[in-house]
């Protein structure tokens, strides 16, 4: 198939900078599949929907309208029209994501919109279940990771506006939704099969985006 590359790992480590800086330099789209789940939650909130009731957020999750954009660039995020960019990186929807990214009915029209995006492919695509669920046939599958300790101070850093995000609070936050999101039902956070694994505790992020770039190279020669 087409290049798409799957870059699949938890939260903090690295995958979004990456998968962007790939994306510019091999000339690929990009997609955040982990916006347009918080883009959802984000709705949940706004609309008073109980998000740790997997029955209510399933009865409402075909209503919002879910745009993003591929420019490796200038990523967007849309719902109903509305930038929400910014408010969906917000500790409330980070706290909150994991609830609703497990409910199947979310999954499943997310997941069929992922793979109407990525279409024929040409694009670099980021989340946690994009090598074994989205594109299971990827020519490029990786699996990023990092300890625990450097992602959480990456994450820390992202929320550096919000004085309750202390680096500990933080990782014990991230420890909480890294469990949940590795043993849901639905489309678990784990390693996929053939992935490539890197490990960026000790890399910057151009030495990240250069290996995965050489393995994409690499899958094409």
């Amino acid at each position: 198939m087409p290049l798409v590359i799957a870059m699949d790992g938890p939260s903090g480590s690295g995958k979004s900078s990456a998968s962007k800086g790939v994306a510019r330099a091999l000339g690929l789209r990009y997609l955040d599949t982990g916006a347009m789940y918080r883009a959802v939650t984000w709705w949940m909130l706004r609309e008073g929907v109980p998000v740790r009731d997997a029955a209510a957020v399933a009865a409402r999750a075909g209503e919002p309208v879910i745009e993003s954009g591929t420019d490796p660039g200038a990523p967007s995020i849309a719902v109903d029209g509305t930038d929400v960019s910014g408010p969906i990186r917000t500790r409330e929807v980070t706290n909150a994501v994991s609830a609703v990214s497990s409910v199947p009915e979310v999954r499943a029209r997310l997941v069929a919109l992922q793979r109407e995006i990525i279409g024929t492919g040409g694009i670099v695509v980021e989340g946690r279940d994009i090598g074994t669920v989205v594109v299971p046939d990827a020519p490029v599958k990786v699996y990023l990771t990092a300890s625990e300790e450097v992602r959480a101070q990456r994450r820390a850093r992202d929320l550096a506006t919000d004085p309750a995000a202390s680096v500990t609070l933080t990782q014990a936050e991230q420890a909480r939704r890294d469990r949940l999101d590795s043993t849901r039902t639905t489309s678990p956070l784990t390693r996929a099969d053939g992935a490539h694994e890197i490990d960026s505790t000790e890399m910057g992020l151009g030495e990240v985006i250069e290996a995965v770039v050489r393995l994409a190279k690499e899958t094409q020669t």
